[in-house]
């Protein structure tokens, strides 16, 4: 199977790159390398797929570019089965100071995506949405009729990007899914994120920061298993055209994650506390029993599991990763 990754530098494209590639399937790689967060972890997501290219039968070509280029992406799209359109730009806070980049890169490279799709045999167009598309709970746990009223520049930006995606499921009859991830955490995830630098911090006898009271929610969603929602839709079309949750269901104040990561790792450190930020959601849960009619969807790890897992995982790699996680 010939798959284009957008994005498939990054965290959630990366490791499903990495797992095409070790299924045997030929993987295009488009990505910007924005410096959005530190850029040697996406090197190392290359090797590793190089890697994993070179000890199995799948290929891995690596393109340089951008999504908001339409030539290239059309040229990318003429030659693949499926596109796993991940790349976008990143980070709550951060679009609130420069919206116009979030609509240029996440609705325009969407649209770029699949106006190239639209008229080629593509199987399917997988459009990595997000959990902040929801915005301020009227309920929780969120299923897909929620009301979605985001809050911030990135989740408008991803909220009309995942409409357009499932619009041209239906004029074009373009073969398209949404999934609403939220909080994907582990492995080479970025840096600035809240379980990073919790360990971070407890691994250096530093009190992990909590922003805000700490009763803030989330419902983490550990890679593996989103990686193994989007393998499922190679032969699953019961999703198309429409948004899907992919969480875990197992959220957690953040507050009480401080101090389970804490508990782990430093038990003698204390928690600290600083002003939380406006854009950031007071709360995110996750209803994935559409998931789970539609894609056979099932969470392997509690958020307790999962942290464990990256633990270990950032002992491991700690001489290389520590230091992007102390320069965010």
């Amino acid at each position: 199977m010939q798959i284009l990754v957008t994005g498939g530098a990054g965290f959630i494209g990366g490791h499903l790159t990495e797992r095409f590639v070790s299924r045997g399937h030929d993987v295009v790689v488009l990505d910007n390398f924005d410096p959005f967060y530190e850029t040697r972890i996406k090197d190392h997501t290359v090797e590793v797929c190089q890697s994993r290219a070179a000890d199995g039968d799948g290929s891995y070509r690596l393109v340089e570019g951008d999504v908001r280029d339409a030539e290239l992406v059309e040229e990318l799209v003429a030659n693949v089965n499926y596109v796993y359109h991940q790349a976008g730009q990143a980070g709550v806070r951060p679009s609130v100071e420069n919206p116009r980049k979030y609509n240029e890169v996440n609705v325009d490279g969407t649209l770029n995506v699949l106006d190239a799709a639209r008229d080629t045999d593509i199987k399917r167009v997988v459009y990595a949405s997000s959990s902040s598309v929801y915005g301020k709970p009227e309920y929780l746990p969120y299923d897909e009729v929620h009301p979605t009223t985001p809050v911030s520049p990135y989740g408008a930006s991803k909220l009309a990007a995942e409409r357009y995606v499932c619009a041209y499921n239906e004029v074009y009859d373009l073969p398209a899914v949404a999934l609403r991830y939220f909080t994907v955490y582990g492995p080479r995830m970025r840096p600035n994120m809240a379980i990073s630098n919790f360990v971070s911090r407890c691994m250096n006898d530093e009190p992990p920061i909590v922003y805000g009271d700490g009763t803030q929610t989330r419902d983490f969603t550990y890679i593996e298993d989103v990686v193994d929602a989007n393998l499922q839709l190679l032969t699953e079309d019961t999703a198309d055209g429409e948004a899907v949750n992919i969480g875990s269901t197992d959220n957690i104040e953040i507050l009480t994650l401080a101090e389970e990561i804490r508990d782990q790792v430093a038990p003698d450190v204390d928690i600290k506390f600083a002003d939380r930020h406006d854009a950031d959601a007071e709360h995110t849960h996750a209803d994935i029993s559409k998931a789970n009619d539609r894609l056979g969807y099932e969470p392997t790890r509690t958020i307790r599991d999962g942290v464990r897992e990256f633990v270990e995982w950032y002992r491991a790699n700690r001489d290389w990763y520590e230091p992007l996680v102390r320069e965010s």
